[in-house]
């Protein structure tokens, strides 16, 4: 039976949904960050960072442990592949929170207190959208469990047009504080550069989400 166990593996279900879960923990730190910014909470702003690092090292083992115990063939309705691929973008979310705490802390930013309000808005919703990324993985074993049943893969493409929506609601959100952060340029000086780069990333934790929700809608259609 060795082989058997060999080409069926423990299902990799379970440390996926583990992995989003940890995942998303570190994009809500974004949220107590961009606050402690706006307060010019340096303290706070280490310890943040430091909590964002230690989460995102969780990540990475849990993704490391998913890739060397993955086997070859599944004998399951997912390839490999797309396990795979769905495991890097929840990872790309650890990797960007990670991004925007090293760079608010290495150079020891605050936020200005016109941008507080859109910015918080905007962090807000992505966080928004993180979390129902994290609820449809949660809906992969019920998905394998049914054989992609007709009525579960329904409930899944309904929380995917959802996170499509919250999505858009950020980009738009994105434009906004965008907009705030460029009419004040002439004050900022060099810090709008990395200020807007921190909105880039910000905003990017909603696509990586998004990337989950359309890699297993393209898992569901085939």
């Amino acid at each position: 039976m060795a082989w058997i166990d060999k080409l069926v593996g423990r299902s990799p279900i379970g440390p996926m949904q583990e992995h989003m879960k940890v995942a998303v923990a570190c994009a809500r730190q974004v949220v107590p960050l961009i606050d402690a910014m706006a307060a010019g909470d340096m303290e706070a702003i280490r310890k943040l960072r430091a909590e964002i690092d230690r989460l995102e090292h969780e990540a990475d083992d849990i993704k490391n442990e998913i890739r060397s115990k993955l086997p070859r063939r599944l004998m399951m309705a997912m390839e490999r592949r797309d396990l795979l691929e769905i495991l890097d973008c929840q990872d790309s979310i650890a990797d960007v929170t990670q991004d925007i705490a090293e760079l608010v802390d290495q150079r020891g930013m605050v936020l200005p207190p016109a941008l507080a309000d859109p910015v918080q808005a905007l962090v807000a919703r992505v966080v928004a959208a993180c979390e129902q990324g994290q609820r449809i993985v949660d809906e992969l074993d019920e998905l394998v469990e049914t054989g992609f049943g007709e009525r579960e893969v329904e409930r899944v493409n309904q929380m995917i047009a959802q996170l499509g929506a919250i999505e858009t609601e950020t980009d738009e959100l994105l434009d906004r504080a965008a907009r705030t952060l460029f009419g004040m340029e002439s004050e900022l000086g060099v810090s709008t550069v990395y200020l807007h780069q921190l909105l880039l990333w910000i905003a990017d934790l909603a696509d990586y989400a998004e990337r989950v929700g359309n890699r297993l809608r393209l898992l569901i259609a085939t």
